[in-house]
């Protein structure tokens, strides 16, 4: 398997010890830790007024958007490029981008010069200039923040590696909902947030608990 990340950093980390379950990453000598700030893009998923209110909002939204509000602010502070996702499903739905409901959370709009991607996808890559924005500061890492951690987040986290990118994913800066499971019980939202970041931690991405994690 060809993997990205086979740089001086995607030496396998003698000091943290292989476990009986050992990641893909692990496995494969991938980085365990996030790459700077400095280094990255910030990339905001889908930080809607969707998520706040009414059938879709998520557990733990609130904490979650003031995660995302200090990774933004950090991000400002260091003069890296951010680009904000929207998502769009059309009129009358709950991704309404032309009504209220559908607009990002005013605390993390963007700002003048911050680039806005709307999508029709989960995934932030497909049908968008995306990765096309990103080729235009070559060679720097991903950081991730946004909603919803299973669908979009995790979505946008792998279609980032099959790319050649290598995101970080804070945990911290995202939310997802309870859903049912095949059996027809509720899978609760906690244990579908904590199987998606594993997901992607499996091999996809860095995933760190909180903003301050990604050092400057």
């Amino acid at each position: 398997m060809n993997l990205p990340g086979d740089d001086d950093r995607a030496v396998h980390d003698e000091r943290k010890p292989m476990t009986d379950n050992p990641t893909l990453r692990q496995l494969t000598g991938l980085p365990a830790a996030p790459a700077p700030l400095a280094e990255s893009t910030l990339i905001m998923i889908d930080c809607q007024n969707t998520y706040t209110r009414g059938v879709m909002e998520l557990e733990g939204v609130q904490e979650a958007l003031d995660q995302a509000a200090e990774l933004l602010a950090h991000a400002r502070d260091a003069r890296i490029p951010i680009v904000h996702i929207m998502h769009d499903a059309g009129a009358g739905s709950p991704y309404d981008i032309q009504d209220e409901i559908g607009q990002i959370v005013s605390r993390v709009a963007p700002r003048d010069g911050e680039p806005v991607v709307v999508k029709a996808f989960p995934n932030a890559f497909t049908g968008t200039d995306l990765n096309e924005r990103l080729q235009a500061a070559p060679g720097r890492d991903l950081v991730l923040a946004g909603f919803m951690t299973h669908m979009c987040v995790n979505s946008t986290a792998r279609g980032a590696f099959s790319l050649g990118y290598r995101p970080s994913v804070v945990a911290g800066a995202t939310a997802t909902r309870a859903l049912p499971g095949v059996d027809g019980a509720m899978i609760p939202a906690s244990s579908l947030q904590a199987a998606s970041l594993a997901a992607i931690a499996d091999l996809f991405g860095v995933v760190v608990g909180q903003a301050s994690d990604i050092p400057a």
